[in-house]
């Protein structure tokens, strides 16, 4: 059965992230900025994507890589101004490429006018009430008034000084002090974000991707964390009255577009383990579609992702909302990488210094994880820099400046890894990045960057770049690709089992996706020609271990 709305463009968009800092230096102060994403734009066209996401391009300190925002309105002077902004929205659109920004509603920078303004008013204020600002406990208030923890590890309240120099209230941060969290039964909450969204969506954004988006809501009474707890009842996390705030958010995103092909989209980033909880967020007056990283954490194994894609796929269907896939993010450890380790799987706890890794294991794997993620019905994220099969980098320890590293007591490596500026060109000190006289990445680049740039990868039939390409255009050009249509195929070693070790499905009627985890070659469907497949085929016409392939039956 086909949806009323299966033309809507975001229904299987293919969408490029963009982390600003580490995409392109066009002013050469070693940080990644508009300038160079504008001189970079055929990148992006070349690749096919129909969509760019942009992680926070705001006015920030950057305590938290831009998701610490201190005004909306404005860009952060390090990547240019809100002109330029806006140039890149337009000359990106008439190259047939969406714009969708972040917004953070959970928090703002503690350098916002209004947490400015909280802290100069007394307890009780209307300022105040923006945030969750709350007395201490004991007799002198030197108790946390909760003992909740935070996102980033720690502590999840900061207490302030009175004006006389006496300890004052505490406030709020489920992530880092520099982020104090909002108050979203405020009324001046609410009106700010819809402002903001109206905002973006006037200067031709065409969508929202939603950071942190099951955290917003607050319990008034700020209960400390049950043992155990029924739905809806978390005092910090994917509380119910959530989907009114989206509701009125899908509202605003309504009011914008003449028809499918200009609708305004709201994408959550929601981490629930729940499928039945998590599709309330995607029901038709809400958010358009919501990341999929249940597929993004689990191993590289057959049962395991079809569990994850069949448990997605279900969890969609009752809403009508398309799934989306993504192989990692500004915060995951690429695929590359991960894929290589004896633990394939992702786990933000689980992260240490010094995992042990087979790059070509983990590149042949990330290869035929992009055919699978491709083929799959629904939208498709890829995060800068896997285009190239960038792997996550060893960022020396006096280099890093990701917070989850601090905040951890050193325990955890951090984001960095994965955010380090891209290469373009095989040469140079910064190999493209920003101009040779200029100054160095923000991020130091590994040794080796070079081999994987852009330039050396562009004319390479057999690169990870020219696999992209050609998958995303196959996405455009295959019937059985353009609409929701999915149904495991029944192939040796593919049927549910504790030793299935392929992944087989069809995509309408004449074509079919086979990825063979196993450590032996399969046999393809009889009578099926091959599009496109990460890796050569056997002398014998067989699909090889760890790699996918693309048919026609």
């Amino acid at each position: 059965m086909k949806h009323p709305d299966e033309r809507a463009w975001w229904r299987d968009a293919v969408i490029y992230q963009i982390y600003p800092r580490s995409f392109a230096d066009g002013d050469g102060d070693g940080t990644g900025d508009l300038a160079g994403i504008r001189a970079r734009l055929d990148h992006l066209e070349r690749l096919g994507v129909d969509a760019v996401w942009y992680t926070p391009w705001y006015a920030s300190p950057l305590a938290d890589g831009g998701y610490d925002v201190a005004d909306y309105r404005a860009i952060d002077p390090v990547f240019g101004d809100l002109a330029e902004a806006e140039a890149v929205i337009a000359e990106a659109s008439t190259r047939g490429i969406r714009t969708i920004v972040d917004v953070v509603p959970n928090h703002v920078s503690d350098q916002h006018p209004w947490f400015q303004a909280a802290l100069a008013a007394p307890p009780g204020s209307p300022e105040r009430d923006r945030f969750w600002f709350r007395d201490g406990t004991g007799p002198d208030g030197d108790g946390m008034p909760t003992g909740w923890t935070s996102s980033f590890q720690g502590e999840t309240w900061t207490r302030t000084t009175n004006p006389d120099g006496t300890p004052g209230q505490w406030y709020l941060h489920l992530f880092t002090p520099q982020q104090p969290d909002l108050n979203w039964n405020n009324a001046d909450v609410r009106a700010e974000h819809e402002a903001v969204l109206r905002f973006w969506f006037d200067r031709g954004a065409a969508g929202v991707r939603i950071d942190s988006a099951a955290l917003p809501a607050k319990d008034p009474a700020l209960p400390e964390v049950p043992e155990t707890w029924g739905a809806g009842e978390h005092p910090h996390l994917d509380r119910d009255d959530l989907h009114d705030i989206y509701r009125d958010w899908r509202a605003v995103a309504d009011s914008y577009g003449t028809g499918p092909a200009d609708e305004r989209v709201l994408v959550g980033e929601v981490w629930l383990p729940d499928p039945e909880r998590f599709a309330l967020y995607l029901r038709p007056d809400e958010m358009h579609t919501a990341f999929n990283f249940d597929f993004m954490t689990r191993p590289w194994d057959a049962k395991e992702l079809r569990e994850s894609i069949t448990r997605t796929l279900d969890a969609h269907a009752p809403v009508g909302a398309p799934p989306t896939w993504v192989l990692s993010n500004h915060d995951i450890t690429r695929p590359v990488t991960r894929y290589g380790r004896e633990d394939t799987s992702f786990d933000f706890a689980a992260k240490r210094f010094g995992t042990p890794t087979d790059l070509e294991l983990g590149t042949r794997r990330a290869r035929a994880a992009a055919l699978l993620t491709g083929a799959l019905p629904g939208s498709l994220y890829v995060y800068q820099g896997d285009e190239l099969g960038l792997p996550e980098a060893d960022i020396p320890r006096d280099a890093i400046q990701d917070p989850m590293h601090f905040r951890s007591g050193g325990v955890d490596p951090g984001r960095d890894g994965c955010r380090v500026p891209l290469p373009w060109t095989a040469d140079g000190p910064s190999h493209g990045f920003g101009p040779d006289d200029g100054a160095p990445p923000w991020l130091p680049q590994p040794d080796g960057w070079g081999d994987l740039a852009v330039e050396r990868q562009a004319g390479d039939p057999g690169s990870m770049l020219t696999l992209y390409r050609r998958m995303i255009a196959a996405r455009r050009t295959e019937p059985g690709l353009r609409d929701d249509a999915f149904a495991w195929l029944d192939l040796p070693g593919a049927l549910p089992g504790d030793d299935a070790d392929v992944l087989a499905f069809t995509r309408g009627t004449g074509f079919a996706c086979v990825v063979n985890l196993g450590t032996e070659s399969v046999a393809l469907p009889d009578g099926a020609t091959v599009i496109l497949a990460s890796a050569p085929l056997t002398d014998d016409g067989r699909l090889a271990s760890d790699t996918a392939a693309w048919c026609r039956l």
